[in-house]
């Protein structure tokens, strides 16, 4: 590993105007962290990268390497030459260094902000302005934090240990408290969160309702949404022929996942052609190694209990999809992953007051993730809808400067505890052991 990082750092030509960090979402510094590993200052590096990006155990694994940093590496320009492949050497520079990290919290500036999700925005936003001395607890629906990274993005490609190791250095050791099991909107509102003292609220609540076809067929017991088979796919049985809808990121991770589940075939089906498939280059390469199958220029038209019905259609050179008439036939399937994308869960948004929101009931923001009500931010897929890792995290740290230029402008706080002076009631301290130590006693004695 060790050679193989060190092959990749010595290819960096050092430009004098980095593309690699203007390629990159938060302008990572990638020149610095290289020449810093092959200066033997690993912890520097380490550190620099942390420091500009909590989530970069995360990002190292997920990005989009090759339309971002990577992408934008001046090599590419070279007939013989590949791209740095900085992916590499983030994910070790990180993944070493993350293990000797373990100082405790910050001193605490008496202020208190809830961050609603424990996605990639609210992860950063959390640790960032715990840095700044803000005393955090996170809410989160389900009961492992994460969010798309733990329930979107399946183990092979994200395993479970780096967003474990992320909640021990980052949340527990820095007394970020969260709060699992906890739907903001539901029974505890906004407007409780205001009650309680917190005084600023990051909502960065992904999407969680999967978007639908609305065709014939789409509830039936051999269909599933991409969302809910990547939170948990050992829950469903699709057998042996799977047909995934959508050519994606998602899709493909539900195509490689199916087949870590035992089918024997996986096809995808995709509206338009093979110049318009959404997934990177990357997980459509992986996806095709695995063995899924792609069918492109196909219109559902409908979904059966042993496959779909599909129609041809034609992708002009413009991207636009017309559909060939008398072109319908029957695809046999076992089951079908619809994965066509997502949308904004409306709980939390129609249970508070005062938010606005966009036509597509996104929330809508200022550039620095404000709401249309005080002291509510909001950033992330509740903002932006489905977006890289990355992107939430550049998003986040323009959020997270905003909250604090915010808090800090507050009134200092009023003491209204009324019942400080109140008496504590206290009581001898029992346990069985002593009170069955106290019973034998008495009875030798007797």
């Amino acid at each position: 590993m060790a050679l193989h990082v060190l092959d990749e750092a010595n290819k960096c030509l050092g430009c004098k105007k980095p593309l690699c960090q203007e390629g990159c979402p938060i302008h990572t510094n990638i020149p610095e962290a290289i020449r810093l590993l092959k200066a033997g200052r690993l912890d520097d590096a380490g550190r620099m990268l942390f420091e500009n990006n909590p989530l970069t155990t995360v990002c190292s694994i997920v990005c989009n390497h090759e339309r971002q940093c990577e992408g934008h590496c001046i090599r590419n320009k070279m007939k013989t030459h590949d791209p740095v492949h900085f992916s590499v050497i983030e994910d070790y520079i990180s993944t070493t260094f993350a293990n000797k990290m373990v100082m405790g919290p910050a001193p605490k500036n008496g202020r208190k902000v809830a961050i609603v999700g424990s996605g990639p925005a609210g992860l950063t936003i959390a640790v960032l302005l715990a840095r700044w001395g803000y005393d955090i607890t996170i809410f989160e629906a389900r009961d492992q934090i994460g969010g798309v990274m733990r329930y979107g993005i399946p183990s092979f490609r994200l395993p479970d240990r780096i967003l474990d190791d992320f909640q021990y250095r980052h949340l527990e050791l820095k007394d970020i408290k969260v709060r699992t099991h906890t739907t903001i909107g539901r029974t505890i509102t906004v407007d409780d969160l205001f009650r309680d003292g917190y005084d600023s609220v990051f909502i960065g609540a992904g999407l969680r309702k999967p978007s639908a076809m609305h065709i014939k067929g789409e509830s039936l017991g051999n269909v599933v949404f991409a969302i809910d088979y990547l939170g948990n796919s050992k829950a469903f049985r699709l057998g042996e022929n799977v047909a995934v809808i959508g050519v994606g990121n998602s899709a493909m991770d539900c195509a490689r996942t199916a087949i870590r589940n035992g089918a024997r075939s996986v096809v995808c089906y995709s509206r338009s052609d093979s110049n318009h498939v959404q997934a990177s280059k990357y997980e459509y390469s992986y996806a095709m190694m695995e063995g899924v199958d792609f069918r492109f220029n196909k219109i559902p038209l409908e979904i059966r209990e042993n496959g779909m019905v599909m129609m041809d259609s034609i992708t002009s050179e413009d991207g636009t999809v017309t559909a060939v008439e008398n072109s319908e036939m029957f695809y046999p399937h076992t089951g079908v992953i619809v994965a066509i994308g997502q949308a904004a869960e409306s709980t939390l948004i129609k249970t508070t007051d005062g938010l606005d929101t966009t036509g597509s009931g996104l929330l809508s923001v200022d550039s620095n993730g404000k709401t249309s009500r005080a002291g509510v931010y909001a950033g992330g897929d509740a903002v932006n809808g489905a977006r890289t890792v990355v992107e939430a995290v550049a998003m986040a740290k323009r959020v997270a400067v905003s909250m604090d230029e915010y808090m800090k402008s507050l009134p200092p706080k009023e003491d209204d505890d009324k019942y400080k002076d109140i008496p504590v009631f206290s009581e001898p301290m029992t346990d069985a052991f002593s009170e069955q130590r106290i019973l034998m006693e008495s009875r030798v004695d007797e």
